[in-house]
């Protein structure tokens, strides 16, 4: 699914200063900040077929628009949070929220896809300081005894944006027009600017700033594994070139020399030795897979519902909230059951509704309309919710409670790791199997084999995750499969539906190697 905090224990290093003088006004800041953040990765999906036509661009040009986004979320996501601590929570979150602004506008008015995608980009580096830093302000916005009511608020407001974004995206396009939805978050990300100058407490004075704890080469790094890997997997209209090949060679390369750099880091981006755990090796593995998934329901779904269907964008927009709304309301029955029964069982029955649901998008005849694309994709989202639950619980409780920033910074990565697969790669498998060069013309038969033969790729890889999750667990002590995370006093419960977002601040995260 689109981005959506998942709220833990805040964060360790937060700012010890007294809570705002009107903490209601600064709530409402952070959680418009978290809802423009969760909008802005799933309201241009349903966009994707308008701007096929609106550019005269292909499919793997267009898809570009929501790359763009995440691959600048994924590769600041993991460092924003030590970049307040560089220079002020509040500074660096301040500056998120009017790049955002800012990058709204230029999207809004860009005269060319090139330029669209670019604006993109710059939008996805002020998501990603709101996302991480409205997170990491609560301690120092809200007194002590509502920290875990905020922290829930935020998470509620990113799971709406979640649900909001397609079907109000599809209400922008098919009325006034696909530029709106650039422009509608404009007024309010400058409304939570206003707010945030006026109600969050200030950077404290004279605090020491670690900007050395800073990692350049590594974010650098990062950013070009995910740029030439999502560039290797769109190039060539569906069809692998020796381009192809050679860009994922160069990807592969790249992220050896990240891991030989994060290696030697004294403050590690990544902290790799952590991977020698199999239960989170696996966990984020399985993560990616089914994250990819998902993906590829928001990207592939709109052509086949718009070309396969005949839907109208707005109709369109509805049919792509059932994926998140069934998410959300999943997600608290899945913890449950995680207690009662186990994190490995439930990890294992949610994949097993991923790998199902896949095969009924797969095996669905276009006669079965909506309803049943929307039948498959309840059971594909809720199998989605159960997992995600599950394997939170079991990649929490991997290593030391003062790992599990690092941890969750982890589950981060691949989930955007999974979400650029999913726009990239099985777009180009979609766009392959539908033989059509243009899908504005494609016939409604030839959109329907994309999409089987797109989400036939979808059971199989849950099929994936689901075995190598098993072989990860099944010698696992009962402590590892059965037991939840510790909650912190003021914890809220966690909300599913999307990435968690990593506790920026964590000791280990900032803290040096010895």
């Amino acid at each position: 699914m689109t981005p959506t905090l998942v709220t833990t224990r805040p964060p360790a290093s937060v700012p010890s200063v007294a809570p705002s003088a009107n903490p209601a006004w600064a709530l409402a800041s952070l959680s418009l900040a978290a809802l423009l953040a969760s909008i802005g990765a799933s309201m241009a999906n349903v966009a994707l077929p308008a701007l096929t036509d609106a550019f005269a661009a292909p499919f793997q040009a267009v898809q570009w628009v929501v790359l763009a986004y995440l691959l600048a979320v994924t590769t600041l996501i993991v460092g924003a949070g030590r970049l307040g601590d560089a220079f002020g929570p509040r500074r660096v979150l301040l500056a998120g929220m009017a790049v955002f602004a800012a990058a709204s506008l230029l999207a809004g008015f860009a005269p060319s896809l090139g330029l669209l995608i670019a604006a993109r980009a710059v939008q996805g580096l002020g998501a990603a300081a709101m996302m991480a830093l409205s997170l990491s302000m609560i301690g120092a916005s809200v007194p002590p005894d509502r920290t875990g009511r905020a922290m829930g608020l935020l998470g509620t407001m990113s799971a709406i944006g979640t649900a909001l974004g397609p079907s109000l995206g599809g209400v922008l396009t098919a009325g006034p027009g696909w530029r709106m939805i650039f422009f509608v978050p404009v007024p309010l990300a400058l409304a939570a600017l206003v707010l945030a100058r006026r109600h969050l407490p200030p950077d404290r004075p004279g605090a020491p700033r670690a900007r050395g704890a800073l990692d350049p080469a590594g974010t650098l790094l990062l950013a070009v594994v995910l740029a030439v890997y999502a560039l290797a997997l769109t190039l060539g209209r569906g069809h692998f070139t020796v381009h192809n090949a050679g860009l994922l060679a160069l990807a592969a390369a790249t992220a050896g020399a990240l891991i030989v750099v994060e290696q030697r880091a004294a403050f590690p981006l990544l902290h790799v030795e952590l991977l020698r755990d199999r239960v989170l090796r696996a966990g984020l593995a399985s993560t990616a897979l089914v994250t990819a998934v998902l993906m590829a329901t928001l990207v592939v779904g709109p052509f086949h519902l718009t070309h396969a269907l005949g839907l109208d964008a707005a109709r369109v927009g509805l049919m792509l909230m059932v994926g998140p709304v069934v998410a959300a309301l999943a997600g608290v029955p899945a913890g449950r059951l995680v207690d009662r029964w186990g994190a490995a069982r439930i990890s294992a029955l949610g994949l097993l509704g991923v790998a199902i649901g896949s095969l009924m998008l797969a095996a669905m005849p276009i006669a079965w309309g909506p309803v049943g694309y929307a039948g498959a994709i309840v059971v594909l989202t809720a199998g989605y919710a159960f997992f995600q639950a599950a394997n939170n619980t079991l990649a929490m409780t991997s290593g030391a409670p003062g790992q599990r920033g690092t941890v969750s910074g982890l589950l981060n990565l691949a989930r955007y790791l999974g979400l650029i697969t999913g726009a990239s790669a099985m777009g180009a498998v979609f766009i392959a199997a539908s033989g059509a060069t243009d899908l504005a013309l494609a016939a409604p038969a030839a959109v329907a084999s994309g999409t089987r033969a797109t989400f036939l790729l979808g059971a199989a890889l849950g099929a994936a995750a689901l075995v190598q999750t098993y072989r990860a667990t099944r010698n696992t002590p009962a402590r590892r499969r059965h037991d939840r995370v510790p909650a912190a006093p003021a914890a809220a419960p966690r909300l599913t539906g999307g990435p968690a977002v990593s506790e920026p601040s964590a000791p280990a995260v900032a803290s040096p190697r010895s």
